[in-house]
């Protein structure tokens, strides 16, 4: 008899527990929402959605907003964002899928699979593994070559054959550096070991076992219920078209919602099972999540997030720590979409951010959900903190705008006349970009990305001032071009010197090619 009292005892407190863990997780949702929703508003951000997974669970999805700037289509669980480099981790997902199924190893050289493949460091293309490929060891720098995909004709293949000629920044895995075409190079040797293309593979290995069904692989299969991009024009905020990536499949290329990448992530964080399948192999999840290369943590990035003080990358993943937890995630960022996806596998705990503007809100809403999610006693206001950054990043350009025009020589001539300018530029790796005289001022055309034209102003001597045309989604700054004359007294170098974070106008080498 006492035992069986025992036993309904235990069963009662267990029940009282269960409850009072539901409230507080309760509790933590709302409190999660409210932010949400606060810090959306002060970033005027269109639209937005966010999904939490626990214990395997989904505890939280919705959406906030609307899909297009002054629409009326609320942005739900299910809208559709680009996720960017988001990605990436799909694509190591297959290769892992092939190493299980013993098709190939991580440490195989690539090109045994990529036979094409060639560096500028002949070391390099010889040693050059598949697990260099995705971790960012190269020795290519951080989003160096990315012109070659962004806006261009350009088909992977013709990506890849012209990287050959991008010089490196570091010897051969010293040093960490963002690679976009490697992970290209990563997708075409999931293509040649399967022999579907890499879109495809995903679909059917990973997508369909997990029920993603409204993710896509292109921009060319959207339908319904999908977010505009977003980005500010002349202080404004303005809808863009959405860009086609396809020829940067595997560093970027899929689409999805919150409530698909829930299912992502509650796969990621049971070792590769979801509903009883065994979708990835477990072993090959943690292979991921381990370290290829550390990743320097700047004193300001340190006093920025103390607790965060560890940072790698994988297989696919950024790897660090939060509030003494190790934490598995990446963003992605394309023109007008940030997002942010993430996870601590010790607390079984998973969150993914979808954006519809570039703005911070994904990376201060990660924080923000972690330390409502953890209970943390002492939490920063990441908000506050991130205003306070970027209204430092905002000043800093104001001064060198400020700058640049008292630098101005007022009434300095060019050289030459308009017209001696005009010609085409050829760079190596890049192509070819033009410039031509149109109604009485000049307009540069990088012949490679068609929506890439610029209408040019006379600043001072052979230096011209750009203005890109609204067919160009990405926001630069001021920035110029620059005219070498030689010792015959012709343009023969154009100079394009064009400040921003994403893109490196400084590696076109641009001949004048005569005629």
């Amino acid at each position: 008899m006492l035992s069986v009292i025992r036993l309904l005892a235990f069963i009662f407190v267990g029940c009282l527990v269960q409850v009072a863990c539901g409230q507080a997780l309760d509790a933590r949702l709302e409190e999660i929402d409210r932010r949400a929703q606060e810090i959306m508003a002060d970033w005027n951000v269109p639209g937005m959605a966010v999904a939490i997974v626990k214990d395997d669970q989904v505890v939280f999805a919705k959406g906030y907003g609307f899909c297009i700037l002054a629409g009326d289509e609320p942005v739900d669980a299910d809208t559709l964002f680009v996720i960017a480099s988001n990605s990436k981790a799909f694509v190591t997902a297959s290769l892992s899928i092939l190493v299980a199924e013993g098709k190939l190893k991580w440490d195989d050289r690539a090109t045994d699979y990529l036979p094409e493949l060639r560096l500028y460091d002949p070391v390099a293309t010889q040693e050059i593994t598949i697990r260099d490929l995705v971790s960012h060891r190269s020795g290519l720098g951080t989003f160096s070559g990315d012109l070659l995909w962004y806006g261009t004709t350009y088909s992977a293949a013709e990506i890849l054959y012209r990287t050959r000629l991008l010089k490196p920044v570091t010897s051969f895995r010293n040093q960490y550096g963002y690679q976009n075409l490697m992970y290209i190079a990563a997708g075409q040797i999931v293509e040649r070991v399967s022999g579907q293309p890499c879109a495809d593979f995903v679909r059917e290995r990973i997508l369909e076992p997990l029920g993603m069904n409204r993710t896509t692989t292109s921009v060319r299969d959207f339908r319904e219920n999908v977010a505009s991009p977003h980005n500010e024009s002349g202080g404004s905020l303005r809808v863009l078209p959405h860009g086609n990536v396809d020829n940067c499949w595997g560093a970027c290329g899929l689409n999805s919602s919150v409530a698909d990448l829930s299912r992502w992530l509650r796969m990621q964080l049971a070792r590769g099972q979801f509903e009883g399948r065994q979708v990835l192999d477990s072993q090959q999840v943690w292979e991921m999540w381990q370290p290829s290369i550390a990743l320097k943590i700047s004193e300001d990035a340190a006093r920025f997030n103390p607790t965060r003080n560890f940072l790698a990358y994988g297989l696919g993943w950024q790897l660090s720590t939060y509030q003494g937890r190790r934490v598995v995630g990446h963003g992605g960022g394309l023109d007008g979409m940030i997002s942010q996806t993430a996870m601590m596998p010790e607390e079984k705990l998973g969150l993914v951010v979808l954006t519809n503007s570039e703005s911070p809100v994904s990376s201060i809403l990660r924080e923000t959900i972690f330390d409502i999610m953890l209970d943390v006693s002492e939490r920063k206001d990441w908000n506050a903190e991130y205003k306070e950054r970027i209204a430092g990043r905002k000043q800093a350009e104001r001064s060198a705008e400020e700058k640049r025009l008292a630098a101005r020589i007022p009434d300095a001539p060019p050289t030459l006349s308009l017209e001696h300018y005009c010609g085409t530029y050829r760079c190596p790796f890049y192509g070819d970009v033009t410039i031509s005289l149109e109604g009485g001022h000049l307009v540069l055309r990088m012949l490679p990305a068609p929506d890439f034209v610029a209408d040019l102003e006379h600043w001072h001597y052979n230096c011209y001032s750009i203005r890109w045309r609204s067919t160009v989604n990405y926001r630069f700054p001021a920035g110029s071009v620059n005219f070498t004359i030689d010792a015959n007294g012709q343009s023969h170098q154009l100079v394009i010197d064009q400040p921003n974070d994403d893109f490196w106008f400084y590696e076109l080498d641009l001949r004048r090619v005569q005629e």
